[in-house]
């Protein structure tokens, strides 16, 4: 079967930029969105032209600009978007909206995987404010491809490991805790684990599967359906030294909001649901929804491996 050709919307961005890679590496004719709004961001041209230098086509657009977006999608068969939606970086979910509008006039789109790479917003209606708007935005833009019926594949991926996994799950840091480590609770609720670059690989999978069309895909490698202890006691054998754990309940940890700028009460309403309530757990997937039961042939990193890195 003939390949995809593949735009990425928010290709410099965090995941956006595996995704270039995943799909240039998966053999698709690859186009990467390079919006005038960037200006003078020198980081992000070099990594625009490090795309290039690797056989990814650039083109030009604007979300200001709807003909410009209109054309762009024209080009391929499938979009991605990897738009950020985290509030300590940029919160742009509901721009795609506009980028909705372009594949819905353009009409040619087989398949559109909006930003989301996260817990799956469908089963987070319940979630505590502030960080609620994290997953009603999503569903805004679900909405609008559902009412535009554009083929789409939703991609739920869970914990990245750089924000989660080095860290030991500590929310002030990213780097693994010299001495002191603090539990959430008991520390025994499993949660879900990914390297980022396994997120893109088993991403760019999806859009030539026709088993994976207006479906939720569910990136749920086995071996790394770990707890928070799990992960510390992991890091301790890798490192050679135990932690002095320290716990806190619940309640205890949703009080931490009082006070917190907006961004941080986002991540604790987050965490919580992570690390109390497992809503990464604590329901079943079936097999042709989770991604590595789809595509066996991906040899997933595992988090002792991921960990080494920060050894």
């Amino acid at each position: 079967m003939e390949k995809s050709k593949v735009l990425v919307v928010g290709g410099t961005g965090f995941i956006g930029k595996r995704i270039v890679r995943a799909s240039l590496a998966q053999g698709h004719e690859t186009y990467v969105l390079q919006r005038r709004e960037a200006g003078v961001d020198v980081e992000k041209l070099e990594l625009l032209l490090s795309f290039k230098k690797a056989g990814a086509r650039l083109v030009e657009g604007s979300f200001s600009d709807h003909r410009s977006l209109v054309d762009a999608v024209k080009l391929v068969d499938v979009v991605i978007s990897a738009m950020s939606g985290v509030h300590f970086r940029s919160h742009n979910i509901l721009m795609q909206l506009k980028l909705v509008e372009a594949i819905k006039e353009a009409g040619t789109v087989k398949r559109f995987l909006p930003s989301e790479f996260g817990m799956d917003p469908g089963r987070m209606g319940h979630a505590l404010e502030p960080g609620k708007v994290t997953f009603d935005e999503k569903m805004v833009v679900r909405r609008a491809i559902e009412e535009a019926q554009i083929p789409h594949t939703y991609i739920s991926a869970n914990c990245f490991g750089i924000y989660f996994v080095g860290n030991l799950a500590q929310m002030t840091t990213l780097l693994p805790p010299k001495d002191n480590v603090l539990l959430y609770g008991d520390g025994n609720v499993k949660a879900v684990f990914l390297d980022e670059d396994d997120v893109a690989t088993y991403t760019v999978k999806t859009i030539d599967d026709p088993r994976t069309l207006n479906k939720t895909i569910y990136l749920r490698p086995p071996e790394n359906i770990l707890s928070q202890i799990e992960l510390v006691q992991m890091w301790e054998k890798l490192s050679g030294k135990e932690l002095t754990k320290h716990t806190i309940s619940a309640q205890d940890f949703l009080a931490l909001m009082k006070g917190r700028d907006y961004p941080e009460q986002v991540g604790i309403g987050h965490f919580y649901h992570i690390f109390y309530e497992g809503c990464l757990t604590n329901f079943e997937v079936e097999d042709e929804q989770e991604a590595t039961k789809l595509y066996p042939e991906v040899d997933y990193t595992r988090m002792d491996d991921y960990l080494k890195r920060y050894l």
